[in-house]
């Protein structure tokens, strides 16, 4: 069991459906950083920015964004994880996708699609919540607007870590900040979580505000407007000992 994770959030402008140049630039960050890392965490649709009104940018198992995570997975030796949009069965699916240094991967379905630009329209919701056991941590993904729903991500797994990946406006990102600590908070978990920044095809702005959150909602990092990797470290015994001082979690 590793007593430490090293966790790399990658803040970046994503252009409208170009996935070469969002995939060339995110694997730069990525190679250009030196530190040790265990994951490397990307934005919500980190290949072509949130769009669903086009699902010819759909990839099933075979495309190449799968391919590209799992080679860059086996160049860093960590984890990458983000979502893309996924066809497969005739359905499309905002999808969460976890790749590890050997090959082995995960997939989370977004519970709760954004009806506000008819995502729910376009793509079929998860029925389902994942639970990633890596390097004797116990993580558990979400997707954007997930986060508004605090049953959902109830963390009745005892997750030890929740991601959420995001395309999350400015003119909301007060939301955002309010949401991801009152999900630590209640979960008694520490929160990582990745949004991206610039202007989408809408005009609407990104600010980034990528973040980190400890169990006890005492924010770690909160990353405004920078593009590039910040590196932040989360301790298991701290998490481990709040617990048994604060056992909230068993009056639940």
């Amino acid at each position: 069991m590793q007593q430490e994770l090293t966790i790399a959030l990658v803040q970046t402008d994503l252009i409208w459906k170009d996935k070469s140049a969002n995939l060339a630039v995110i694997r730069q960050f990525v190679l250009n950083e030196q530190e040790s890392v265990d994951i490397f965490v990307l934005p919500e649709m980190f290949s072509t920015a949130f769009c669903v009104d086009d699902m010819s940018l759909a990839e099933d198992i075979n495309g190449p964004t799968l391919q590209w995570m799992q080679q860059l997975a086996a160049e860093k030796n960590a984890a990458v994880c983000g979502s893309i949009l996924f066809m497969e069965n005739e359905h499309y699916f905002n999808r969460f996708l976890w790749m590890e240094p050997d090959g082995r991967r995960h997939t989370y379905d977004k519970r709760h699609l954004f009806s506000l630009v008819g995502e729910e329209k376009q793509l079929t919701k998860g029925t389902t919540k994942l639970l990633i056991h890596y390097k004797g941590w116990n993580l558990q993904p979400f997707i954007c607007y997930d986060l508004r729903f605090p049953a959902w991500c109830q963390n009745d797994d005892n997750a030890d870590v929740q991601l959420y990946v995001a395309n999350w406006p400015k003119k909301r990102i007060h939301h955002w900040k309010a949401l991801l600590q009152a999900r630590a908070t209640e979960n008694q978990c520490y929160v990582v979580a990745v949004n991206r920044t610039g202007l989408d095809f809408s005009g609407n702005e990104h600010n980034g505000c990528s973040a980190v959150f400890d169990f006890a909602g005492q924010p770690l990092c909160m990353v405004e407007d920078k593009n590039g990797i910040t590196i932040v470290k989360l301790s298991k015994e701290s998490r481990n000992q709040h617990l048994l001082r604060y056992p909230f979690w068993k009056d639940r």
